[in-house]
């Protein structure tokens, strides 16, 4: 057990011990490799308003991998400096619940859920890289039975986003056009099948290896970046989702129809002290000119963890999963999504 680790496990000098679990924990910033661990830590309590659930599934996600390198480096100031103020990562939930709080009388022991513990950032003591974790009663639903434990997991942070940015933010209907940057990635398979259920005309921008794989999922049309700049094009669209933010803002935003809405939804690459922050204060300036820029992030509230879940069974969007971790290789599993090609979602079980 790393010292670091005995630092939130329970006094080992003869006093009343918590009950302790296996989780991944990170010792600092850098390669995943590096700085995720298993180790035993005190097994969490939850609140009045809380649940404890037996964590089954999980999955990586942008803000993972940014708290776990520290990369941009300005980001520290909110993670932490010399490591992260929360040491175990993960906020979206597929598990059985264990005890409830007091306040809880919706779920009991047995109930298998799924959900999220986020809220613009996560707020747990200890996040869902773990046997077990805490979160709101208020961001959980009971699972359905068609859906597996890993499918719940990937569907979360992934296909709320996804829905709020097509459904809410870009006000997606019949006959919209629809451009998808960063198309075969997690929230880009969700936001292809949503758009078409929608009624839009769908454009993904993937690479050459996706692009039959994008097609699958119900693209009209498909730009393969490694052979085609989408930005030099003469098409016009009514809704644009960058989920990869690798071109200047203002040439993007060129490709709208009038009131078209550009939903920039990436902190592009991360390096050095800013990385790619200029380029996402650029885009959010431009929403006092002419151009409709707004944004979009996971709420995970009771009402949109059901749209999504009714997504899911009725068979309009599939969870598109490209590899599931064990618990005890987390890291690789985060490192898998640090490198940026992921197809889908990365799941790591327990």
């Amino acid at each position: 057990m790393s010292t670091w680790a005995n630092a939130i496990t329970p006094d080992a000098s003869g006093g009343d011990r918590s009950p302790t679990m296996q989780a991944i924990v990170q010792r600092g910033y850098g390669p995943p490799e590096q700085v995720l661990a298993l180790d035993d830590i005190a097994r969490p309590t939850p609140g009045d308003d809380d649940v404890l659930i037996r964590m089954r599934a999980t999955s990586v996600n942008t803000p993972d991998w940014l708290a776990v390198t520290g990369v941009p480096y300005l980001l520290r100031l909110q993670f932490g400096i010399a490591r992260p103020s929360t040491p175990v990562r993960g906020s979206d939930v597929a598990g059985i619940v264990q005890t409830v709080g007091k306040n809880v009388t919706d779920f009991r022991p047995g109930d298998e859920v799924f959900g999220s513990l986020w809220d613009n950032g996560v707020k747990s003591s200890v996040g869902t890289f773990a046997e077990y974790t805490v979160a709101p009663a208020s961001q959980l639903i009971t699972k359905p039975a068609s859906l597996s434990f890993e499918e719940a997991a990937a569907g979360v942070m992934s296909g709320i986003t996804a829905l709020l940015a097509i459904r809410d933010v870009g006000r997606v209907g019949p006959g919209k056009r629809v451009l998808i940057n960063g198309a075969s990635g997690g929230v880009g398979t969700f936001a292809v099948q949503i758009a078409k259920t929608l009624g839009a005309h769908v454009t993904g921008v993937c690479s050459t290896r996706n692009a039959e794989f994008v097609q699958s999922l119900g693209a009209d049309e498909i730009v393969d970046y490694t052979r085609t700049d989408y930005t030099r094009g003469s098409q016009r669209y009514d809704v644009i989702l960058d989920n990869v933010l690798n071109h200047p803002p203002a040439r993007t935003a060129e490709l709208l129809t009038a009131g078209g809405t550009f939903i920039p939804n990436s902190v592009g690459p991360a390096h050095g002290l800013f990385g790619s922050l200029p380029r996402i204060a650029r885009a959010m300036t431009m929403r006092w000119g002419p151009t409709d820029v707004r944004t979009a992030t996971c709420l995970p509230t009771r009402e949109n963890l059901d749209d999504l879940a009714a997504l899911l069974v009725s068979g309009d969007v599939k969870v598109i999963i490209e590899k599931s971790y064990p618990l005890t290789e987390a890291a690789h599993a985060v490192a898998h999504m640090l490198a940026h090609h992921a197809r889908g979602n990365i799941v790591i079980t327990m």
